[in-house]
């Protein structure tokens, strides 16, 4: 068998990735070549460009692959090293960090603009995460604080603690945000209750309560569109 076939080398010297991306820009690859580029080299079976494919098309998921991968997982792709391994894990949390990078310049003006800053990084979490986004009194984004981690009742997520971060921040109003790793976001009868409970606490200390964000898989819950708030 001729491994040529397998190597980067096979490909013209004009569409291989890392030529591709110098020459023409990388948001004219696919994700597969983009990959390609941070993995560099594939196995003695496939190129990289193959191997990138191969992750990512693992079930479907694409780039929750990269996303959602542990050291382990990678690990289980052929020509998957620990080096490489290392690669994918710290270009998942560095996504995850730049995305959090424009927060302080949004301005929230509906119910979608906080789920978008919120969706791609609380997505992908395996436990539930509560935080809140805190706003001016122009609705512009100052901060957001993680108040919890863990499943989601009263004796968690607390008042104390929601209204301190507030308090200290000199928020005008918050926007609570919660995942549910299951992917849906359909609110639970504690999830209504403790949104209750917050908002009540908000309107005695002057700190509006504009929203509850329920994060799912790439879709979300807003209490305010659902009249509950």
């Amino acid at each position: 068998m001729d491994n040529n076939n397998y190597t980067i080398k096979s490909i013209p010297a004009e569409d291989r990735p890392q030529e591709k991306l110098l020459k023409y820009g990388a948001n004219n690859l696919s994700n597969s070549e983009l990959l390609a580029v941070i993995l560099r080299t594939g196995n003695k079976e496939e190129n990289v460009l193959k191997l990138s494919q191969r992750i990512l098309s693992e079930d479907n998921k694409g780039l929750k692959n990269i996303a959602e991968g542990t050291v382990q997982k990678f690990k289980s792709f052929k020509g998957i090293s620990d080096a490489k391994a290392a690669q994918l894990m710290a270009l998942s949390e560095l996504s995850k960090r730049i995305s959090t990078l424009k927060i302080e310049r949004i301005k929230i003006s509906s119910p979608s603009d906080a789920a978008v800053v919120m969706m791609e990084e609380m997505r992908y979490y395996k436990k539930e995460y509560f935080k809140i986004i805190l706003l001016d009194t122009k609705n512009n984004i100052t901060k957001i604080s993680e108040i919890s981690v863990g499943s989601l009742n009263s004796s968690i997520v607390h008042p104390r603690e929601v209204f301190s971060e507030a308090v200290i921040n000199s928020a005008s109003s918050i926007i609570l945000v919660h995942n549910h790793p299951s992917g849906e976001s359909e609110p639970s009868h504690e999830d209504i209750v403790l949104t209750n409970r917050l908002d009540e606490c908000g309107k005695i200390l002057g700190i509006k309560v504009l929203d509850h964000i329920i994060i799912g898989d790439g879709v979300f819950y807003s209490f305010k569109e659902e009249g509950l708030i």
